[in-house]
């Protein structure tokens, strides 16, 4: 009932403004509106990375609940893990409205929120709540636009949400906080990576990319990253690209871009990461996954994760289930016994895809 309640209530909220609609999505879901999963998973579609085993490959990504609200009613929809965040360590509004648009004709959306959330009080108060759960929860932290401190701030935000989640992810990757993607430089990234490296019993580290790092860039970073004893990557954040044939009205607008026209160029991306990491770092893909055939597709890339974050706006919880059934055809239609046999698969094939 509550599943077919969320269904009916799509088409509603595609007709009001997309951060109206997204308030209202989390504010129904931190109400209980939603559905429990309806049956295991199959057991093909488990595999065990970052010491979880994750019953599914297919998680939500950071961005959807910034302030960890929906947890509950998100960790019963039958995803494989679910991410939560970006949180700052100081509450801040973001950046001026409109700032989220819906490119329909395209499947896709253009943000340029600002890491907008609560900051770190109400949501470690939130994740406190999740602390009885049945999948992996993992926990996106970022810097605030002003007064920000990346070697001080970074480590103080791993350090708090240390005990509550079973991952952390560090983003230097969102384009819409200014100077945060310089951070993805080798010696950047490095400084903000060995004070990390001092927090005690901290959860496995990843770090969240951009899909529009060079060659170069992105060679430093996966190099960097595993110096310094990161666990995972995700590939990757948004984009400021804009792919050739956008259709919508919106597709001028600043901001990060997510969504189908991502997931050629972020599938590339992981490919290319996976062929550098050479299995010295679990690698998440995000960008585009509408279908179980996308995210198998992320998988043979060199994804062991992956995560929805445009497909889940735009089709509410009835597309888990459903893409989980689509995968599990994927792979048993490609001759794959398991997610785990699929890995990495065609990571060289499609690294020359663009």
């Amino acid at each position: 009932m509550l599943s077919s309640l969320a269904s009916l209530a799509l088409p509603v909220l595609r007709l009001l403004d997309p951060e109206r609609a997204h308030t209202l999505a989390i504010k129904a879901l931190s109400l209980g509106l939603g559905t429990n999963a309806a049956e295991p998973d199959h057991p093909a579609l488990a595999i065990e990375v970052l010491g979880r085993r994750f019953t599914n490959p297919i998680g939500l990504a950071a961005g959807f609940d910034k302030n960890a609200a929906a947890g509950p009613a998100l960790l019963r929809l039958g995803f494989g893990f679910v991410e939560t965040g970006s949180v700052t360590p100081r509450p801040q509004p973001g950046n001026p409205r409109p700032r989220i648009f819906r490119l329909m004709e395209d499947q896709g959306i253009i943000n340029r929120l600002g890491f907008n959330n609560l900051g770190l009080a109400v949501y470690l108060r939130n994740l406190q709540a999740l602390f009885i759960r049945g999948i992996p929860l993992g926990a996106n932290v970022g810097i605030n636009k002003e007064g920000a401190d990346p070697i001080r701030d970074y480590p103080a935000l791993i350090d708090a949400v240390r005990p509550l989640v079973d991952y952390a992810v560090i983003n230097v990757s969102s384009p819409n906080t200014p100077g945060l993607r310089d951070l993805q430089s080798e010696a950047q990234l490095r400084a903000i990576l060995q004070a990390v490296g001092t927090v005690a019993n901290r959860p496995p580290i990843l770090v969240k990319i951009a899909p529009d790092l060079s060659h170069d860039g992105l060679a430093a970073v996966v190099e960097t990253c595993v110096e310094e004893g990161v666990q995972g990557l995700i590939v990757g954040n948004t984009t400021i690209s804009r792919p050739a044939g956008l259709k919508s009205p919106h597709a001028t607008q600043s901001g990060g871009l997510s969504g189908r026209p991502l997931f050629r160029l972020s599938t590339a991306m992981l490919a290319r990461t996976s062929l550098l990491a050479r299995g010295r770092l679990v690698l998440i893909g995000a960008g585009g996954v509408f279908t179980g055939q996308d995210a198998l597709l992320k998988i043979q890339a060199g994804a062991s994760l992956v995560q929805l974050y445009s497909s889940f706006a735009y089709h509410g919880p009835a597309l888990i289930p459903k893409l989980k059934s689509e995968l599990l055809a994927a792979l048993r239609d490609a001759g794959f016994g398991s997610v785990q046999d699929a890995v990495g698969t065609r990571a060289q094939e499609l690294a020359e895809q663009i």
